[in-house]
C-alpha cells in the first residue's frame, strides 16, 4: 500500500499557500520531453521559424485547443490529478482533453495589448463581447486557473504577473452580486485597483512547471524582454460540480476555503 505522503503532491504548506496567496507552484508537473514534443507542433503553427528571429514579427500569437498527445499527457500526469483532488476535492473536478490557449510570447519593444490586470472569468462566454463575460462568487464554470510552462521562463521572459492575495478581495467584491456575478467590464472598470497594494509575483520556472491558482487570483501578462520565446497554456480546471459555500459535514476544498476565510465565514 503507498504510503500517505506518495499519495500526496502537495504538502500542508503549499495548500496553506494556496489559501492565503491565491496560487501554488509544481515543479516538474510534467516531463519536458512533452514540453519539448508539444512545443514542435506550436511552433510549426506560428509559421515562424525558431531559428530565426527576423521571423518572430509580432509580440504575441495566440493558438487554440491543443489535443494532441504530449498535451493531453502533460495535462493529467499523476501529480497533477493528486494536486486537482487536494484543492478542489475528488471527484469534484473534469479530466482536460486539450490545453486550451497558447498565447505564444517573442521578444518584442512593441504592446502586447493584452498586458492588462484581470481575473478570467468562466460563464456567460456565448456573447461575442469578452468584457460581458461573467464570475460569481461560487466560481461558476472554473474551479482552478491553471499556467502550464511549455519552456524555460525567466524574468525577462514575460512572466505571468500575480497580485499574491488578490483572490481574497476578489471573492469580498463578487459575494455583494450572488448568483448572476459580475462581467469583466465591472470588475475592470478601475483596472483592479482594489489589489494593486499586493505584492508581485513573476510565475518563472523550467519547462514542466505548473502554476495553479485560486479561479479568482488578479494576474496579467507583461512585454517579452528575453531572447526567446514563451510558451504557455492557460486552461480552466473544469468543475464536475458546483463550488458550495456552505456544505454538510463541513469537507470545504482549499479553493471553497479561501472564498469562506475572504467573505469571514468559518473555514
Amino acid at each position: 500500500m503507498p504510503s500517505n505522503q506518495e499519495t500526496r503532491a502537495l504538502s500542508a504548506a503549499q495548500i496553506q499557500h494556496f489559501i492565503d496567496s491565491g496560487f501554488v507552484r509544481v515543479d516538474d508537473a510534467f516531463p519536458r520531453r512533452l514540453a519539448d514534443e508539444a512545443r514542435a507542433i506550436l511552433w510549426r503553427d506560428t509559421g515562424c521559424d525558431p531559428d530565426d528571429p527576423a521571423t518572430w514579427t509580432r509580440p504575441v500569437i495566440r493558438l487554440n485547443q491543443y489535443g494532441q498527445e504530449p498535451f493531453v499527457q502533460a495535462a493529467n500526469t499523476p501529480v497533477l490529478h493528486r494536486a486537482f483532488d487536494q484543492l478542489v476535492g475528488p471527484a469534484r473536478w473534469v479530466p482536460r482533453a486539450t490545453l486550451g490557449t497558447f498565447p505564444v510570447r517573442f521578444p518584442s519593444p512593441d504592446d502586447p495589448g493584452d498586458a492588462g490586470w484581470h481575473i478570467d472569468v468562466s460563464f456567460g462566454t456565448e456573447t461575442p463581447d469578452f468584457l460581458s463575460w461573467r464570475a460569481n462568487v461560487t466560481s461558476r464554470g472554473r474551479a482552478l486557473l491553471m499556467l502550464f510552462l511549455f519552456s524555460d521562463v525567466g524574468e525577462n521572459d514575460a512572466p505571468t504577473r500575480i497580485r499574491a492575495g488578490s483572490h481574497l478581495e476578489m471573492a469580498r467584491i463578487l459575494a455583494p452580486a450572488g448568483e448572476a456575478g459580475l462581467t469583466l467590464g465591472e470588475m475592470a472598470a478601475d483596472g483592479f485597483a482594489e489589489t494593486a497594494h499586493l505584492a508581485e509575483v513573476a510565475a518563472t520556472g523550467d519547462a514542466g512547471t505548473v502554476y495553479l491558482c485560486h479561479p479568482f487570483l488578479v494576474h496579467a501578462a507583461q512585454p517579452h524582454r528575453g531572447t526567446r520565446p514563451k510558451f504557455m497554456a492557460q486552461p480552466p480546471l473544469l468543475p464536475a460540480q458546483s463550488l458550495r459555500l456552505e456544505r454538510r459535514g463541513g469537507a470545504y476544498s482549499p479553493v471553497e476555503q479561501a472564498i469562506r476565510i475572504a467573505l469571514g465565514m468559518i473555514p
